[in-house]
């Protein structure tokens, strides 16, 4: 059985014009894993990355309409986001909560030349792997 770090590898291998694959922890921010090809992706830009991925899946905005969203609707709503797939000038980002692990998030991101739908199917391929590596 592949590790998480091993995981991460394989998805930036296997995907074309993949930049990097990683595995964000939602409750701590922490990366618990990443794989990348890009030079200038310092721990500090991983870092920074992370904490973006963090605030846009459980920061204060969003839990601040999942609040407004449970006093209309009489049921508790949290965790709302499950994915999200946003793209920058040159790069597309793939990200999706892991199956039964609500803290944990993958990441997978590339250049545009990458088909959505395969960016999609890999990254939804491999949450199966990353759940058993998840706390």
């Amino acid at each position: 059985m592949k590790n998480l770090n091993e995981i991460c590898d394989s998805v930036l291998r296997d995907v074309n014009d993949s930049l990097a694959m990683a595995v964000v922890d939602l409750s701590s921010g922490l990366l618990l894993s990443v794989s990348h090809n890009v030079p200038y992706f310092t721990q500090s830009y991983l870092d920074a990355v992370a904490a973006a991925a963090v605030d846009m899946f459980r920061g204060k905005t969003v839990t601040t309409v999942e609040k407004l969203l449970s006093s209309q609707r009489g049921k508790e709503v949290v965790n709302s986001i499950k994915e999200v797939q946003m793209s920058t000038e040159a790069t597309f980002h793939f990200m999706s909560i892991v199956p039964d692990k609500p803290n944990a998030l993958a990441v997978l991101i590339t250049t545009k030349r990458a088909n959505l739908g395969m960016g999609w199917a890999a990254l939804r391929g491999v949450l199966p792997q990353i759940k058993n590596h998840c706390p």
